[in-house]
């Protein structure tokens, strides 16, 4: 009995140890598995999954495909996304002995030479666990590799995954290098930081935001033998949105093809075409040589005579626009005439009234202004038509005169859009430069001098994008009515419309009353006809409007006589115009060419791809001619008496002989 209880007295002690032990381990369970249970969990999982990033596509580029009715019954793609694959090595998992027999045969299967081989022994021998080996395989190339490399990698006992494959998307662009210069492309390369794609610039960089998406997770098993292709993806990718731009493809070959012609025809640096609709604002087509090819963008920025072709220089560029001005100016003192009608005083000027044009002295200028050609006195339709820069000077010494130098700024601004940007959806605009009133260079001299109107008033002593001045011409082709140009017809993403640009058409403003816009139209018609300098622009079979611009460029601090900046901006059909069109050629030859002319002319070098572009886009769409007799003459269906504004071209030349004694 007494053994017994002795035995129990032993007992208890290792009872309260082995229950404080159970207890311990308790609460040491409970503090695992419920306290930090999150924290043992998170890395168990790192020492047995990993994460990788899943690729998303980047939104797409699609085309108008909705100008030529019954033309395409499906969209038509600029730039989408095509799924390649990037092929990565595990140098740590491949022996020393087995690596000259891989570098072998990849070479041969990627067709490397000699130094790609070289680069490729060398990534081998790298003590790392991930080393890149080739960019951008393409599925056919993947499967011909792992055909090779399972059954060789079976046989030498080699993990399988020593040789394994990233996904990611690449950007394809079905036709060619059409647009290359607005679209632009994405590096090859991610940023190091953020391993978001890099766009090189044009569209891709300035929507961004939308194309980007957004990647997603997948989790991957840590295996030497479990194929990375495989794993569950955890936070699926999300694609970007869809752009939606308002150029119709045809056309823009058209256009490419043209301005390319052009400038080798008259030998010039470069060059470029805008057409857009006078409505809506939408740019139609947008073309520029010499082009930019997307899918060898390092050749362009590695290469800087090749560097300018990466810009959209109709946009980033901006020039002295020359005679371009001349209607603008005349517009702008029917404008002041309105105003001072609605002020109850005599208006300034008569668009038929005859103006002397002998003198072109003026107020702060040591020199006399000159035209082309001598004239005794012109009206406005006179003065369009033969492009005199006296007579637009004199218009605007009346407008400043009567109105101010201020009244006359705010029209060239806020009317016509110079000295600020036009908002097209595109990176690096420029947004020229008009000269403000008391405001000082860093020299100390004015911006805005006596003498600045009369240079402004035939597009000189300030600067205009190709952009500005397609605007202005717009603006005058709709009737009067503010006009937003635009690349983007719409933005979707999924089913939802993100950004849609016929909003902005529900909320316009008139700028200029429609019997202005009238009697401007009728001066710029009489351009392309027989004694205009624009008669190269003429539109068989349709009715055109337009003007020639030519100037000369500054070459080292002083104008040059054998550098120009030739154009041709109008619109057509004139009497409803459905586009408007701007060309530019930058340094044509200083020359001549036998029926063409002198080179350096606006008339010469630009306004016949006016002409060609315009008509083979109306032939394309379907647009019957609103002029069918008047074609060229030796045309047999070319009848002087029939074909539109001959009539009133002929009256013309018989008052201009009248006042000018010829």
């Amino acid at each position: 009995m007494s053994g017994t209880f002795k035995d129990l007295r032993r007992l208890v002690p290792l009872s309260i140890f082995v229950c404080i032990l159970f207890c311990f381990i308790i609460v040491r369970f409970y503090q695992l598995q419920i306290s930090e249970g999150d924290k043992w969990f998170s890395l168990a999982n790192r020492q047995h999954y990993f994460t990788i990033k899943e690729p998303c596509k980047r939104g797409r580029f699609f085309a108008n495909h909705e100008l030529k009715k019954n033309h395409l019954s499906e969209k038509q793609l600029l730039v989408c996304d095509v799924r390649r694959y990037h092929l990565f090595a595990d140098p740590r998992s491949i022996l020393p002995a087995y690596r000259e027999e891989i570098v072998k045969t990849l070479a041969q299967k990627l067709y490397l030479s000699e130094e790609g081989k070289k680069n490729l022994f060398e990534q081998l021998l790298k003590d790392s666990r991930s080393r890149k080996l080739k960019m951008w395989l393409t599925e056919e190339k993947k499967i011909e590799l792992e055909r090779w490399w399972r059954p060789f990698a079976s046989l030498e006992k080699i993990p399988l995954n020593a040789l394994y494959f990233v996904q990611d998307y690449r950007r394809f662009y079905p036709c060619g290098q059409l647009l290359g210069n607005v679209l632009h492309t994405v590096r090859s390369e991610c940023d190091s930081q953020t391993q978001r794609d890099v766009p090189t610039g044009g569209l891709e960089m300035s929507l961004n935001r939308y194309l980007c998406g957004k990647e997603g997770k997948r989790l991957q098993l840590r295996s030497p033998r479990h194929p990375l292709e495989s794993g569950v993806i955890v936070t699926h990718p999300e694609d970007g949105a869809d752009i939606y731009l308002t150029i119709e493809p045809y056309i823009q070959a058209i256009a490419e093809e043209e301005i390319e012609q052009a400038v080798t025809r008259v030998k010039a640096k470069s060059g470029w075409v805008m057409m857009a609709d006078p409505h809506t604002g939408e740019i139609i087509a947008l073309a520029q040589y010499p082009g930019f090819d997307p899918t060898r963008y390092h050749d362009y920025y590695n290469d800087l005579d090749r560097i300018e072709a990466t810009k959209v220089r109709a946009f980033s560029d901006c020039f002295e626009p020359g005679s371009t001005m001349k209607p603008i100016s005349a517009a702008i003192a029917l404008l002041a005439n309105k105003k001072l009608e609605g002020d109850r005083s005599d208006p300034l000027f008569s668009p038929s009234e005859m103006i002397s044009v002998r003198d072109g002295r003026f107020p702060g200028r040591s020199r006399p202004i000159k035209d082309v050609s001598k004239h005794s006195y012109l009206n406005m339709y006179l003065a369009i038509q033969k492009s005199s820069n006296i007579y637009v000077a004199k218009l605007i010494e009346r407008v400043v005169s009567t109105l101010g130098e201020s009244w006359y700024r705010q029209q060239l601004e806020a009317v016509f859009g110079f000295g600020k940007k036009t908002g097209i959806e595109l990176p690096s605009e420029s947004s020229g430069f008009l000269p403000t009133i008391g405001k000082k260079y860093p020299s100390g001299r004015l911006e805005w001098s006596k003498p600045t109107p009369y240079s402004i008033s035939f597009g000189y002593n300030l600067l205009a994008t190709g952009g500005q001045i397609l605007r202005a011409y717009a603006i005058i082709a709709n009737g009067g009515w503010d006009v937003q140009l635009s690349l983007v017809k719409k933005i979707v993403k999924g089913e939802q419309v993100l950004v849609d640009h016929t909003a902005s058409l529900e909320k316009r403003d008139r700028l200029i009353d429609q019997d202005i816009v009238q009697r401007v139209i009728c001066a710029l018609k009489c351009v392309t006809k027989p004694g205009g300098g624009g008669a190269r622009a003429d539109i068989p079979g349709y009715t055109e409007a337009g003007k020639t611009g030519t100037t000369e460029k500054i070459i080292n601090g002083i104008y040059s006589k054998r550098h120009h900046y030739a154009s041709f901006v109008g619109f057509a059909p004139a009497k409803e115009p459905r586009f408007v069109l701007y060309v530019a050629i930058d340094e044509p030859e200083y020359g001549y060419l036998p029926g063409l002319g002198r080179t350096y002319f606006g008339g010469s070098s630009a306004g016949p791809v006016f002409s060609k572009v315009m008509h083979r886009t109306f032939q394309y769409l379907g647009i019957p001619p609103d002029d069918p007799y008047g074609y060229p003459k030796g045309d047999p269906r070319f009848d002087a008496k029939k074909a539109d504004w001959m009539d009133q071209v002929e009256s013309l030349k018989k008052l201009y002989g009248k006042w000018n004694h010829r």
